[in-house]
């Protein structure tokens, strides 16, 4: 086995791992499978962390991981695909961040960890061992990769910051405790 051969085996391996995973969280959300909540639960639980509508930012949450993650085991489409996924996971980070970093206290470790693997992916590109190889790289395009993550970078930062107002404005109509009882 060469050199290229070795680092080709190992994207396919990094993209059917990243890629499974976040496919299965998609599921989860979109259908209800391996013990998700499906559209409805998930929805409730997005209003309940700010991102509103809940059922529409769980259906584009839902949507870009299992689309993203699909798409990313194949290898096809690799940019569009590790820039969804990573935005998708930029939103769940922002949601466990107040939790810290380690994923046993809920913080956003795992979070990251999925949305810097399927970024690294965009990046990288899929390998030999994919669908953008056979088909000639029509939907991997050297440009496809600042234009995938710029556009994403900035509907996240949109959507996180619309979240953030309003749980700021939310937070300002409450009263703060000032004595214990």
């Amino acid at each position: 086995m060469t050199c290229l051969d070795r680092r080709d085996l190992g994207l396919l391996l990094l993209r059917l791992g990243t890629g499974g995973v976040l496919a299965a969280h998609g599921a989860q959300k979109l259908f209800g499978w391996f013990g998700g909540h499906g559209l409805e639960g998930t929805g409730q639980f997005m209003e309940s962390v700010g991102y509103t509508p809940g059922k529409a930012s769980a259906t584009a949450a839902g949507l870009a991981e299992a689309g993203g993650g699909t798409l990313l085991a194949l290898g096809l489409a690799t940019p569009a695909a590790g820039a969804a996924a990573a935005g998708a996971m930029a939103g769940a980070a922002t949601v466990h961040m107040p939790n810290g970093f380690f994923a046993q206290e809920g913080g956003y470790e795992y979070a990251a960890s999925l949305g810097l693997a399927a970024a690294g992916l965009a990046v990288t590109g899929p390998g030999r061992l994919s669908l953008d190889h056979a088909l000639g790289h029509v939907f991997d395009r050297g440009w496809m990769i600042p234009a995938a993550l710029g556009l994403t970078a900035a509907a996240t930062a949109l959507v996180i910051g619309a979240r953030n107002q309003r749980l700021r404005g939310k937070r300002e109509g409450e009263q703060e405790v000032l004595f214990e009882e």
